[in-house]
This record gives C-alpha cells, structure tokens and sequence, in this order.
C-alpha cells in the first residue's frame, strides 16, 4: 500500500503535460495505480490513458470513477496563452467539476495545481509586504488566470468543509525541465528581467514529489502551499536582488543565493525537500 492514508489508485488530470508527465512517472514508480485523464496521450505512456473534457461534469464523473485520489493538473497554465475569457471559464469550471466529482464519489483526497500568480504575480500593482513571501501574504490576483485560481482555493474550502475530505493546493512557481536550465544565463544580466515572481522557479521533479507528498502527508481541511525550488534562477544574493529591484521590501532570513518564495510550511507539513537545482546543470 502505497499510503498510509489507504490511497492506491490515482487519477492525475493533465498527465500530459510538462507538470504532469513526472507526475505521472513518479507515482507509478512509487506503486500507485495511476490513470492519466487528459485531451491528448502522454508521450511517455507509462500509465492507462483516458480521453476527457473536464469541463463535462458527466465526463470529470466518469473519470475518477474507482480511484481513490485525484492530482488536478488540467488547466490552461498560464495567462495569455487564450483569450481571458476562456482561460477563466475553463480553469474554473474543470476545477469546479473535479472537485464536484471527488466529493460525489467519496474520494479520499484532492491534490490540485494553485499558481504563485495569486500572491500578487508580477508585483507591479502591489509589492509584498515581505520576503520570502509566504502563505499568509494576502492574495492578490492580477489576472484572470490568477483569479481562477484564487476562486478554485476557495471552492476547495468549501467543498472540504462540505465532504471532509482533504483539499491540497500547490501554488506551484514557474514550472521548469531540465532542458530549460541553460537558458538561465540570459537573466543575469538584468535583475528586472526575472523580478515578476521573485526570481523563482522550480524543477518538473520536484513538482512530482510535491504532489506525491501532498498525497501522502497527515493533511486535514484545505491547506494551500507554496511550491518552490531551494534558490532562485539567479547567480547573485537574493538580499542584492531584494535591495536593487525591491529596495522597500523587508527581507527576513533568507540563505545567499535562497529562494524568495517561501517553502518553510510546505517542508514543515508535506515534508518537501527539493532535490533539484539549475547549479548542478549550468557551469
């Protein structure tokens, strides 16, 4: 048995994709029974497959059907990418339906892809209060995309409250694979450059663990964590980047090159630990 919490089998929704291939690979790995829900296969078919629109509440039931936890990764991942209109109506009604879905079914948790974006992404309107930024920051969605997300965090609550049944969210940073290390250099030059979510990033890998912690951790009600790698995408100290881009921010405990984003909480009760950083790829 795989969990302590009696889950065996998981659906991960957008196994496809960048986030969800390791997902899907750590999980099976891990001796999950792992169904991958997405519009199109994975190019590494290491789990069953099932084609579905999330935004079919007939179809997110179906789906989940006989598991016994949900990862929730199909979204539309990022701003701009469609129209605001359909980013916002598809994230939220596929959230709403998977939520709806797990708690019609009685699963026993829900893990779901949050966004870093809903802490204030890219700090233009409003700086933070703080850094690292952490999960008592206010929440302040600049975006549409962002918005979806805040509103799925909230619809987790409440679908929590309503079910007990464990919602975790993971506000995952700027998503990176291994191929994407080298292009890290380009930054350097410019501190701006990267300054719209505090320099941060975090490995494709590490975002499989993540997930696979959030499932197995002792988790009640609806946290949200913030998901990040260790450092930042930066050569210089984080404490430099704070006082040239961010000169009014106060900066408090913080490590030289340490990220910005803060991951005290989700190592505290996921047991996060990230084992992958761009300086073991870039010399």
């Amino acid at each position: 048995m795989p969990s302590a919490s009696g889950i065996r089998s998981v659906v991960v929704t957008g196994g496809s994709g960048k986030a969800g291939r390791p997902v899907v690979r750590r999980l099976v790995e891990a001796g999950y029974r792992v169904l991958n829900v997405d519009l199109t296969p994975s190019k590494e078919a290491v789990s069953r497959f099932l084609c579905a629109d999330l935004t079919e509440l007939g179809q997110a039931i179906d789906a989940l059907k006989g598991s016994d936890a949900v990862v929730h990764l199909a979204a539309i991942p990022a701003p701009r990418l469609h129209t605001d209109e359909v980013t916002f109506r598809t994230n939220v009604t596929s959230t709403h339906n998977v939520f709806a879905a797990a708690t019609t079914l009685g699963l026993k948790r829900v893990v779901w892809a949050s966004s870093e974006t809903v802490l204030g992404l890219p700090f233009d309107r409003v700086q933070p209060d703080y850094a690292p930024i952490d999960e008592e920051s206010p929440l302040y969605p600049e975006t549409l995309y962002a918005l979806s997300k805040v509103l799925g965090e909230e619809m987790a609550r409440q679908f929590s409250r309503w079910s007990g049944i464990p919602f975790v969210a993971l506000r995952f940073s700027n998503v990176i694979e291994p191929d994407d290390y080298d292009r890290f250099t380009g930054f350097w030059g410019d501190a701006t450059s990267r300054k719209w979510n505090l320099w941060g990033y975090v490995d494709a890998r590490d975002v499989a663990q993540a997930c696979q912690r959030a499932l197995e951790a002792d988790i009640n009600g609806a946290e949200a964590f913030i998901i990040a790698a260790a450092d930042t995408v930066m050569n210089r100290p984080s404490k430099d980047l704070m006082r040239e881009v961010f000169p009014k921010v106060p900066v408090r405990g913080v490590s030289e090159h340490g990220t910005l984003l803060s991951i005290e909480k989700a190592k505290r009760l996921l047991g996060y630990a990230p084992e992958h950083s761009w300086r073991s790829y870039v010399t």
